[in-house]
């Protein structure tokens, strides 16, 4: 089977269900980002070697592909959406309280960077933050599950988390924002 098959040609796509939209449409956009998201989150995994936190992010992907199938739906084929339950988001918050235990007390802003993974961490806490943008700005035209916005604000929250604990695990001073 060939990759391409020329039916974007003219900035349309299929959602899932078939409809054909535009490529810059919000759904695009959102399901999109979740992608980007995604693609950041396996290049961070690269750089990973502690299993515990493996177990965690690699779940997260999947999660992932979920959210995004969700948001690619046009509403016809809702029976073959993967559910979103609140488990995951209850997984996140633990693994923050735990990750959170060998955290200094939190004084200043934090500037990203440190080392290759925990600009990585940083990098996804960003790009999380753009697609809870995009699905919240999409959940003003769709019915959007609130469990996604949810899940997608703790996940930024956690990939803050993740930078910080990556710090103390890799023996780096996180480096803080000393404003002029």
């Amino acid at each position: 089977m060939k990759v391409y098959t020329k039916t974007g040609d003219k900035g349309m796509t299929a959602l899932f269900g078939g409809k054909r939209v535009a490529k810059d449409n919000l759904q695009i956009e959102a399901y999109g980002t979740v992608d980007e998201l995604n693609a950041f989150l396996g290049s961070l995994i690269s750089y990973i070697d502690e299993v515990e936190i493996l177990k965690e992010l690699k779940p997260i992907q999947s999660t992932l592909f979920d959210i995004g199938a969700h948001l690619a739906s046009d509403g016809k084929a809702t029976d073959y959406l993967p559910e979103i339950k609140e488990d995951l988001i209850q997984k996140l918050e633990a693994s923050m309280d735990n990750m959170t235990k060998s955290l200094p007390e939190l004084k200043n802003f934090i500037m990203p960077g440190g080392n290759q993974r925990i600009s990585a961490a940083h990098i996804c806490r960003t790009v999380c933050r753009r697609t809870e943008r995009r699905v919240v700005a999409l959940q003003q035209e769709l019915p959007i599950p609130q469990i996604i916005i949810v899940y997608l604000n703790r996940l930024s929250d956690y990939f803050f988390v993740l930078s910080r604990y990556l710090c103390v695990l890799d023996n780096i001073d996180e480096v803080k924002w000393n404003p002029k």
